[in-house]
């Protein structure tokens, strides 16, 4: 069922009382989506990975929105000491919306501080430490919920839980959807644990479309060369969206009222690249629950995040051969 075109960032209800963290809002999706709350009167917290880059945003961020509640705090995903020090300095007496915006795309094989493959290990085992870790906080809020950043690229993924962390080889275009996926069947077994264990929680993916944002020019892929740099802001500027139209289905899940917990948001256009929020229920990653409890488990035993929701399924031995985590 196609939504009303006319849902806009005018459309997002007032956010005041409302505490949020924003990961990856110093730029492009998260920017707009920290920018948007704030203006709507949420206290926002921008989680960055870079304290320079992130001090820019908030100077921005305050001559756009001049009466915004802000706060910058560092958290780099690719660190799980770096995660756990944020939320163990989470000061507030509770979180209302955590937007799992930061990740990595399609960069060249990179092993994290802990030793998991980049992609893997920044966009989801970073994104699952870091709400387990805060989800006490979420769990005081009257209407908690988590929105989670996947990619309308998850649905060409060939998910093999046998090469999660490049175990048996690495190709960058196939990490990097199978990371994506990870996030779908994160957002909605996220989603079924809570409804098992009786906790007022809504969880929920979301794909930006094909968005104008430099997640695959900057960081590790600036080093990748100037002609594949300057062909890719090329394809960028001329063939993807800007990134408020981008930030949309972020927002929409992040605000709209009586959304349903565990659905997964894409634009409503051809191949989900482009067109105004929806709720896709045909998407058969969602009803995949075997898959999606395995992820879990493997998730708590790589980064040691034990969520405090029912645990269903049998217990993984992950070994860690010459000190590099493995997957098995």
């Amino acid at each position: 069922m196609r939504n009303s075109p006319r849902w806009t960032l005018r459309s997002i209800p007032d956010q005041s009382g409302r505490v949020v963290v924003v990961t990856g809002a110093n730029s492009g999706i998260g920017y707009v989506t920290a920018r948007e709350l704030a203006r709507h009167g949420a206290h926002v917290v921008l989680a960055c990975r870079d304290p320079e880059r992130g001090q820019a945003a908030l100077a921005r961020m305050r001559g756009e929105v001049p009466d915004a509640r802000l706060e910058l705090r560092r958290v780099d995903l690719s660190s799980l000491a770096s995660i756990r020090k944020f939320a163990s300095g989470w000061d507030h007496d509770r979180l209302d919306l955590l937007v799992n915006n930061a990740g990595v795309a399609m960069v060249p094989f990179a092993l994290t501080a802990d030793g998991f493959e980049s992609q893997f290990g920044i966009n989801h085992l970073g994104t699952f430490a870091l709400t387990g870790l805060l989800l006490p906080h979420l769990l005081a809020a009257p209407d908690p919920r988590v929105v989670t950043v996947s990619s309308e690229g998850q649905r060409f993924a060939r998910f093999d839980l046998d090469n999660l962390n490049a175990e048996r080889g690495y190709r960058t275009a196939f990490a990097y959807v199978q990371a994506k996926r990870a996030n779908l069947y994160f957002a909605v077994e996220l989603q079924r644990r809570a409804d098992a264990a009786g906790v007022r929680l809504r969880s929920m993916a979301v794909a930006p479309g094909l968005t104008r944002t430099n997640v695959l020019t900057g960081g590790a892929n600036s080093g990748r060369g100037r002609l594949y740099v300057t062909a890719t802001r090329l394809l960028v500027r001329v063939a993807f969206r800007p990134a408020p139209e981008g930030a949309k289905t972020s927002l929409y899940a992040a605000t709209v009222p009586d959304l349903l917990g565990g659905g997964y948001i894409v634009p409503d256009g051809l191949l989900q690249l482009r067109g105004e929020p929806t709720r896709r229920t045909r998407e058969r990653a969602t009803r995949d629950t075997v898959t999606a409890e395995r992820l879990w488990q493997l998730s708590e035993h790589l980064t040691g995040v034990t969520y405090e929701l029912p645990a269903a399924g049998p217990t993984v031995t992950v070994p860690s051969p010459g000190g590099r985590a493995r997957v098995r």
